[in-house]
């Protein structure tokens, strides 16, 4: 990974006092003899009192010090005893373990960022491997659906149908000044689970809290959104209990002079701000990405992020395999599902063989990937006709293929083959899928496919994982145990009959998006390139050791999801200076991966002072 001797001209702008989204002063006289403990810095605050307590961003629980009980007017509401953070960690963790289902765990973590951000980050941190798959994929899934009946606290801004007009005035109701990141999402294709409406929220509160653990983006910095344009989910129209708007959802025009509206709004505050556009459905998510991406830094989750995680999966199932990222042009890739995601992740392949420079045009790349949809291959409808008997009439009208479709329509085979006929025909090496409908890998198709390819690529990356195309057990069992397998949600390694063990792997966007932000929000990229994508990947792909590889393990542990971030952030900031994109003014001295580094939130709690003092 190149590495710039450059740094922001502010190189400290992250130390804990802009963590915490606090001014930053030296310790005034009358504070530090009153307490010679404190650091030469502390962070100041207007508030006092129980209004210290219940804001999360600064309440510390029982670790306060007697000194600031005494200073903050909250001597006598808080236990006497002053617990630091270890301690606390022990009572959350212990408390958390009593919890008996994941949705419980859910809850309970819930309560816990309410109220002390910086202990729910320290353990979050600690236990990322565990706990990643409670606060997102794929326990976040059952929390959207149940959503508007666990809602305790609200948490982030919800923009409705009903807010046409007053959008502007809006966003100033939100309490902080700087924001770095915004995830929002209207609800539409939340998951494999499809419209949820509000409850959709679930899932930009869950990306922000990965930015914020895994990222080091800071808390006070990041935004969660819903555009409420109403439902079409007829159970949650009829629930008197759902907290969305009650209508239909709004389509056309109408529709998107909404987004407009509400992206004019946040840009006006926070011109400098991060949007990830989350879990909207086909073709809305490509339009409002065509629409935004060359005016204000943006990128949508479901089609650039998984897209780059999924090429990541690719090129390190090569190396597996003992070959070179290079040879990706030679790879025969059947993706089932033709929505945003799957065309999505397909163009970040085609992106890459074309960069490679092994294939004479973007056309020859596309010859190597045959798409499916609900009705079979994306083919030629007249040879259909003349192979009736082999290809029978699917149930079904088929929409009008888009351009981006189109340009994975097989010419020279039939339209409408089943998933076994186009496995049989073209002898894939990799199938991909992102449909969001269990079970469709079937058996045939996948030990078909294992009787042409030695280590067969095998990727249902639907979410959550009830959702998933196959299981890791099925794609084992299935391919005699040669299958090189990797998922959207977790799936626990598989034992085979041999004694041997099926290494599973999560090929999710959370060791993708919390790079990427760090990278374009450390150097205020006013764009969001292809380049940064294709980067991302790359480094993923080369963060797995030879004896990982070998065993068939693609991406470092969930637990190194900080690590990954950190690399992938670096990169990402380099290619903003070499595109020209980047804001952040540089000079020079230290080492990039160093600002980036000290850029990262550190969840520890800091010496609060209250602001008369000075």
């Amino acid at each position: 990974m190149l590495l710039c001797r450059r740094t922001l001209t502010k190189s400290n702008w992250v130390s804990s006092a802009r963590s915490l989204g606090l001014r930053h002063y030296g310790v005034p006289p009358a504070v530090a003899a009153s307490d010679p403990r404190l650091d030469k810095t502390v962070q100041v605050t207007a508030s006092k009192g129980v209004n210290i307590i219940h804001d999360p961003l600064l309440s510390k629980g029982t670790a306060f010090s007697l000194a600031e009980r005494e200073r903050l007017s909250i001597r006598g509401l808080v236990p006497p005893r002053c617990q630091e953070m270890d301690k606390q960690l022990l009572r959350v963790k212990r408390n958390l373990d009593d919890c008996r289902t994941p949705l419980a765990k859910f809850v309970f973590l819930s309560a816990l960022q309410d109220r002390n951000e910086t202990l729910f980050y320290r353990l979050l941190i600690n236990h990322l491997e565990e706990l990643a798959g409670i606060i997102y994929t794929p326990t976040v899934g059952l929390a959207c659906l149940r959503s508007h009946s666990i809602y305790r606290r609200s948490r982030g801004m919800y923009f409705s149908t009903q807010d046409r007009g007053a959008m502007s005035a809006m966003v100033y109701n939100w309490p902080h000044d700087e924001v770095d990141v915004i995830v929002v999402t209207d609800g539409s294709r939340v998951l494999g689970l499809g419209d949820l409406g509000a409850n959709g929220m679930q899932i930009p509160i869950g990306k922000l809290s990965l930015y914020v653990a895994a990222g080091g983006i800071r808390p006070r910095a990041v935004l969660p959104v819903v555009l409420d344009v109403g439902t079409n989910n007829e159970s949650l129209l009829n629930d008197p209990l759902y907290l969305g708007m009650g209508h239909p959802r709004i389509e056309g025009e109408d529709y998107y002079s909404f987004v407009d509206e509400w992206v004019t709004a946040v840009k006006s505050r926070w011109p400098n701000a991060l949007i990830q556009f989350e879990d909207f459905k086909y073709p809305h998510a490509y339009n409002l990405l065509n629409k935004y991406r060359n005016k204000v830094t943006c990128f949508n989750d479901d089609i650039q992020s998984t897209s780059s995680i999924t090429l990541a999966g690719i090129l390190a199932g090569l190396k597996a395999r003992g070959r070179k990222q290079e040879d990706l042009n030679q790879e025969r890739i059947i993706c089932v599902g033709a929505g945003s995601a799957g065309v999505g992740v397909c163009e970040g392949i085609i992106d890459c063989m074309v960069a490679q420079g092994r294939v004479r045009s973007r056309d020859e790349a596309y010859s190597r990937i045959w798409m499916m949809d609900q009705h079979g291959l994306l083919g030629n409808p007249a040879l259909s006709a003349e192979e009736s008997d082999q290809t029978v009439a699917r149930k079904g009208e088929r929409t009008q293929l888009d351009e981006r479709q189109q340009c994975y329509v097989k010419a020279d085979l039939p339209d409408r083959l089943t998933l076994e006929e186009v496995v049989e025909r073209v002898k894939p090496t990799a199938i991909l899928g992102l449909t969001g409908i269990r079970g469709v890998f079937s058996e045939k198709a996948i030990r078909t496919m294992a009787k042409y390819e030695e280590k067969p690529i095998v990727f249902p990356l639907s979410n959550p994982d009830t959702h998933a195309e196959c299981t890791a057990e099925e794609a084992f069992s299935w391919t005699d145990g040669r299958a090189i397998f990797a998922s959207g949600s977790p799936f626990a390694d598989v034992t085979l009959p041999n004694g041997r063990i099926g290494r599973t792997n999560q090929c999710n966007n959370s060791y993708s998006f919390p790079g990427l932000g760090l990278g374009i929000t450390v150097s205020r990229a006013n764009e969001v390139t292809p380049t940064m994508f294709l980067e991302t990947a790359r480094v993923i792909a080369d963060m797995a050791s030879p004896a990982q590889l070998k065993e068939g393990t693609l991406f470092p542990g969930v637990a190194n999801l900080r690590d990954v971030a950190l690399a992938v952030g670096t990169r990402v900031c380099e290619v903003a200076y070499e595109e020209g994109v980047a804001t952040a003014k540089l000079k020079e001295g230290e080492m990039l991966s160093e600002v980036v580094k000290n850029s990262m939130f550190q969840p520890e709690y800091v010496p609060l002072v209250h602001h008369s003092y000075y």
